[in-house]
């Protein structure tokens, strides 16, 4: 498991350490079916990840790069994951969020199988694919056609895809698999990745499809003859509209209210009537999805790279259970960092067989004060990465009876001797002397193979070369064919073909996959160096500001310039370099001094890199629409959330600026403006109120009940 978590000092290494936990559990959950942690503790690590670092990559990978040597498949529309909650005040603040664009909301049991996009040509079923990492899954249409609720042919003759998940049913596994398979959901996700039929594994055919959505291609990529889809208004429209069709949806509730109070409550009466029905479902649901029904709404809230910003999963409260420590692992991340990995004995908790927990840090070690053959309590919270909250004492041997591991096989291991979790004090990788930092140790070394194995495995994914694992990233460091992510792309097919598990296909397949990766644009070489907090949204705005690489290594160089003062010698408080970063929309001081930082300590590394790579120039985006060109800033108290306001003035082409300039073109005003009219009314910028705001976006579609 991969292992890292930095203190409060060093915000850098835990953002890493919680990229890497992610990333890990994300290929065990959704490639392998095996999870090693609930879904409620995976939501904890991505929950902290994304408030310190919102931009990283990581939270752009809604899944995990499909296996290789699978077919793959891009899908047409991403499937993008759902942002969560499990408190009311979450609620209510997506309620308020988003009640600007309409009170009705579409609430659906958030079933617990494997996610499936299945795409119907002219009626007729041609692909089925996986999640994957959101943007691409994996082709398993042969077993798929095997779910007995899946048609071959719709009550349409026209394109669409059709979201859903595939599920199976809790009475046909306590029939049939109960004694076989650790859950339902890993059977599911099996049962559609095996490429044989295998005795003692799940069939497609006990397996049901559930619906929870639509979408229409348009253009070139739908089929000539193919029909326009049905105007729909509605969410809840499309949902009933597959209902006609044949196809068997999850369920749907429509609710809202007259306010952001009584729609909240409509909302939680909902989640509470599914949560008490939850153990009477007959398949197993994990929460509720809380969606806008109405769509053109929807298009104007948009999505951020992860998530859509109207809809919201509400997770069901986790689940705990106990057993004993075994062991305790010692790792180190790309960052340095160097965290405890717990090994436990086989404990179900929320329907996942879980046997490693994470430990975080050699703080959290000392806080719980917990040691080798302890019993422990284990919770998953957001039902996936599982942690350690609480020592029970002495284990005793009846602890570790009747425990069998995720393939069903009994654990056979005896009760360890009770000792103290021995904090090391060198790398366990290449013996550096660690430093402490607060709670944390570090591995200083930026030549150390694990820092440079999980560096290779970023750049790889991130540029989806999933013929670059694990276990070759380790072998290319162990025989020294890499040393730097330049090397990479002096590899000969050759230097690989006599790796282990590399023949020459595979090789070959490697070597296509670098070559093909030569030429890329300046935000995704950005991106794929995994700076800390410089994820591709990050990355774009800096890489179009910048150019091309040499102007923004050149902003590096000068990153230590005296700030200087300004025109009435008062000292300015950056230099031109931090400046000019900040000046970016959403790019603020930390944002801007950790790509500098970043990019600093990576000279060397990205100067091998440039010589290898083609690195091209952005360009500038261009939008559409009558604010096109134009700035603005908005403040004081108005009818709409500020957040509204500006997706408005967004979604017209103009940009929103949290600060008033003499660059601003416009002050949005309303109510209590305070400091920010009166530097406007200093510098000439021209002040709106939101009637003036309204005529210059032009008219709203109606909102009709």
């Amino acid at each position: 498991m991969v292992a890292e978590r930095p203190s409060e000092a060093g915000e850098q290494a835990l953002v890493e350490w919680l990229a890497g936990q992610i990333s890990h559990h994300s290929h065990l959950y959704y490639n392998e079916a095996s999870p090693e942690i609930s879904d409620a503790e995976f939501d904890e690590l991505w929950d902290e990840l994304s408030s310190l670092s919102p931009e990283h990559p990581q939270l752009l990978r809604v899944g995990s790069d499909p296996p290789p040597g699978s077919v793959k498949v891009n899908h047409l529309f991403p499937m993008l994951s759902l942002d969560k909650a499990n408190t009311e005040e979450e609620v209510a603040h997506f309620i308020s969020e988003t009640t600007a664009q309409g009170r009705r909301f579409v609430c659906q049991p958030k079933v617990d199988g494997s996610a499936l996009s299945l795409e119907y040509r002219r009626g007729r079923l041609i692909r089925a694919a996986t999640r994957g990492s959101g943007t691409r899954g994996e082709d398993i249409t042969a077993n798929v056609r095997r779910i007995p609720n899946v048609a071959e042919a719709i009550g349409w003759d026209g394109d669409c895809h059709v979201r859903g998940e595939a599920v199976m049913p809790l009475a046909t596994f306590r029939e049939k698999y109960a004694e076989i398979a650790p859950n339902p959901r890993n059977l599911a996700a099996g049962s559609l990745r095996q490429k044989h039929a295998e005795a003692g594994k799940g069939r497609a055919e006990d397996l049901v499809f559930l619906a929870y959505g639509a979408e229409f291609p348009a253009g070139a990529s739908r089929h000539p003859d193919s029909p326009e889809p049905p105007a729909f208004e509605y969410d809840s429209e499309v949902i009933s509209w597959l209902q006609s069709i044949g196809v068997e949806v999850a369920g749907n509730e429509v609710t809202g209210g007259a306010d952001d109070d009584s729609t909240c409550s409509a909302v939680l009466s909902v989640v509470q009537n599914w949560t008490d029905r939850r153990e009477s479902a007959n398949w197993e649901i994990d929460g509720i999805v809380v969606k806008l029904d109405r769509l053109d709404k929807r298009e104007l809230l948009g999505m951020t790279a992860h998530h859509p910003r109207w809809a919201l999963a509400w997770k069901f409260p986790p689940e705990e259970a106990t057993t004993v420590l075994m062991d305790v692992a010692w790792q180190t991340g790309r960052t340095g960092n160097v965290t405890p990995v717990s090994r436990v004995a086989p404990v179900m908790v929320s329907g996942v067989t879980v046997e490693n927990t994470t430990l975080h840090n050699r703080g959290e070690v000392e806080r719980l004060g917990i040691q080798v053959g302890d019993k422990v309590r284990v919770v998953r919270r957001g039902d996936v990465i599982p942690k350690i909250i609480e020592v029970l004492g002495p284990a005793a041997a009846s602890d570790l009876e009747g425990r069998r591991h995720s393939d069903g096989t009994p654990f056979a291991e005896l009760l360890p001797r009770r000792m103290e979790v021995t904090v090391p004090t060198e790398c366990p990788r290449c013996g550096t002397t660690l430093i402490e930092d607060g709670a944390f140790i570090r591995c200083t070394n930026l030549d150390c193979p694990s820092r440079l194995e999980r560096a290779i495995l970023y750049w790889c994914r991130y540029l989806e070369m999933d013929g670059v694992g694990e276990k070759l990233a380790e072998q290319m460091c162990e025989t020294g064919l890499v040393t730097t992510l330049a090397d990479l792309y002096k590899l000969e097919r050759e230097d690989i073909e006599g790796l282990e598990r590399m023949a020459e296909k595979s090789a070959s397949n490697v070597i296509d996959q670098l070559e093909g990766s030569r030429s890329m644009p300046l935000s995704t070489f950005i991106a794929a160096l995994g700076l800390p907090r410089i994820g591709p949204e990050f990355a774009s705005v800096i890489a179009t500001e910048a150019g091309s690489l040499d102007e923004l290594l050149d902003l590096v160089s000068k990153m230590d310039e005296d700030p200087g003062v300004d025109e009435s010698g008062k000292p300015n408080k950056h230099n031109p370099s931090m400046s000019r970063l900040i000046a970016i929309e959403g790019v603020g001081e930390t944002v801007a001094r950790l790509l500098l930082e970043g990019l600093a300590t990576r000279s060397e590394i990205v100067a091998e890199l440039s010589e290898q790579l083609d690195i091209t120039e952005e360009s500038p985006k261009r939008e559409a629409g009558p604010l096109q060109g134009q700035t603005f800033c908005i403040t004081g108290t108005l009818s709409r959330p500020r957040k509204e306001i500006a997706l408005s003035i967004k979604a017209e082409g103009g940009k929103v600026v949290s600060s008033v300039s003499g660059k601003l073109d416009f002050l949005v005003a309303g109510a209590s403006a305070g400091s920010k009219l009166e530097k406007a009314n200093r510098l000439g910028v021209g002040v709106l109120n939101e009637a003036e705001l309204a005529e210059m976006l032009g008219p709203e579609p109606s909102e009709q009940r």
